[in-house]
């Protein structure tokens, strides 16, 4: 079923409404699917799954909310599936494994064959629980969940002092990083795959000569150096092809790091997202990983450098996705037509700003009061832990009585300017008032996707001739027909 069909049948009073639930779980050791519905629902003999019965349990919740954060932080979107348990049938479910098993939902009409049903959601049961006597919930996250888990937990082993120590992972360029001696006897120092290149080693500041071994991740001292910190940058994780820019390096992070069985495929990537994200995003980044940094925070660490996030489709694809505005694309138009009599009222206001401070080209390794001969400015270098660029507006400042010293914000990039190309571009978005409205949606706008463009229109709020807007919340419910829908103006 195409879009246009599927929207003319989001539009259409007469549809019955329902919604597919297939649910994986882990019973008495066994992984099973558990296959449910909000009304009774039979699958014919040449269908997929074949004769299969649906149970009608799913009474209520199926609202999932979406979000995108407009501070940078990282987060799950979720919402839940309420189950009819008043006869007490379903107390056993109780006992069985349902936490990190994947979930989808398909909506669709009664009378259609299951082939028509469209996939809604694509995720992962947080857990089932209770909030009375009657019913459970199933608490929905999306499958960002399944990147909540260290990046690597790959220790060096043997029987040298660091044998329990996690070997670090450098992504993309970083500048001056503490790797593990990895053998005390032959000076060996590295990281925990090949790299695309090691160079400038140090100790205590100054070069030192050394033999290195790329492909393995591993460099070697040829002097002994005492009790000094030994220092090096690194172009690193070279594994598919060096390819310093966030785009490339969140596909890593998700497809090569974190638990075997939980790590992304390419069924999981929104593909044509991630290559545009790129086209548009070539800044080279780093990324020092050298405790247990899960690969949610790494991957949210890199996206964040240039304001975007990384979030799950409502069909479980990893995309990155910018808020700025105007947004990239056609806009859709959203007037009075397209929402609930009166429900459109501005729901949060963000902030001005005058300032933008932003921390790029990490130190890894502050050092301070250098002993060596190394020229003064260097060791001022390695001594300070980020470089910084700040871009002011003068007439805002004086306008909101606000401050030219703003807090910093610490990112991945490292040229300066691709530091001072992001503060203007956060400033010029932030240094005018901008507002979150919300509106309940009519059926068709269940269609909208975080991060698309659109222009809202309304009679109030002075909206009356259309603003420029992006789609920032989006909470749809699929047994109502109905979407709460976030737009930042």
């Amino acid at each position: 079923m195409i879009d246009a069909q599927f929207l003319e049948w989001l539009e259409t009073p007469s549809a019955i409404r329902m919604v597919l639930i297939e649910v994986q779980v882990n019973v008495a050791g066994q992984e099973v699917t558990r296959y449910i519905a909000s009304r009774p629902f039979l699958t014919g003999p040449l269908e997929v799954p074949a004769n299969t019965e649906y149970l009608p349990l799913a009474t209520g919740g199926l609202a999932f909310t979406e979000q995108v954060s407009l501070t940078g932080e990282a987060g799950l979107s979720g919402g839940d599936i309420e189950l009819d348990n008043a006869d007490g049938a379903l107390d056993g479910w109780l006992a069985d494994v349902w936490r990190n098993r994947a979930i989808k939902v398909w909506s669709g009409d009664l009378r259609w064959p299951r082939a028509d049903f469209r996939l809604v959601f694509d995720g992962i049961v947080a857990d089932i629980g209770s909030t009375d006597r009657n019913s459970f919930n199933l608490a929905l996250r999306d499958k960002m969940q399944r990147l909540d888990t260290p990046m690597t937990e790959v220790k060096l082993g043997g029987v040298s002092t660091n044998k329990d120590v996690t070997l670090p992972i450098p992504l993309g360029e970083c500048h001056n990083v503490a790797p593990l001696l990895t053998n005390p006897a032959t000076l060996e120092y590295g990281f925990l795959g090949g790299v695309e290149s090691i160079f400038e080693v140090r100790t205590n500041g100054k070069p030192v000569p050394i033999t290195i071994d790329n492909a393995a991740g591993r460099f070697k001292l040829t002097i002994n150096p005492l009790a000094n910190v030994v220092t090096a940058s690194v172009q690193g994780d070279s594994a598919g092809g060096y390819a310093p820019r966030i785009a490339p390096l969140v596909q890593r992070i998700a497809t090569g790091y974190g638990k075997v069985g939980d790590r992304f495929t390419a069924a999981d990537l929104d593909l044509a997202n991630l290559a545009a994200f790129d086209a548009a995003h070539p800044q080279l980044v780093g990324l020092y990983v050298a405790d247990r940094t899960n690969q949610a925070q790494a991957i949210q660490q890199l996206a964040a450098s240039v304001g975007a996030q990384a979030l799950m489709s409502r069909t479980g694809k990893l995309r990155l996705i910018q808020i700025a505005l105007p947004a990239a694309g056609v806009p859709v138009e959203i007037g009075p037509d397209q929402m609930l009599e009166d429900s459109l009222h501005p729901a949060q206001r963000l902030a001005v700003v005058a300032a933008v401070k932003i921390g790029y080209d990490r130190n890894w390794t502050v050092q301070a009061n250098l002993t060596t001969s190394i020229p003064p400015a260097h060791a001022d270098l390695y001594a300070t832990e980020w470089l910084t660029e700040t871009v002011v507006d003068e007439a805002v400042k004086a306008r909101y009585r606000l401050t030219d010293d703003p807090p910093q914000i610490d990112t991945c990039l490292k040229t300066t300017e691709d530091a001072r190309a992001e503060a203007a571009r956060r400033l010029a978005l932030h240094k005018v008032q901008r507002t979150i409205y919300e509106f309940d949606g009519e059926p068709e706008m269940m269609l909208l996707e975080l991060g698309q463009p659109v222009v809202l229109r309304d009679k109030r709020f002075g909206l009356q001739d259309g603003a420029s807007g992006v789609v920032v919340i989006l909470s749809p419910s699929w047994l109502t027909g109905r979407v709460t829908v976030g737009v930042l103006v």
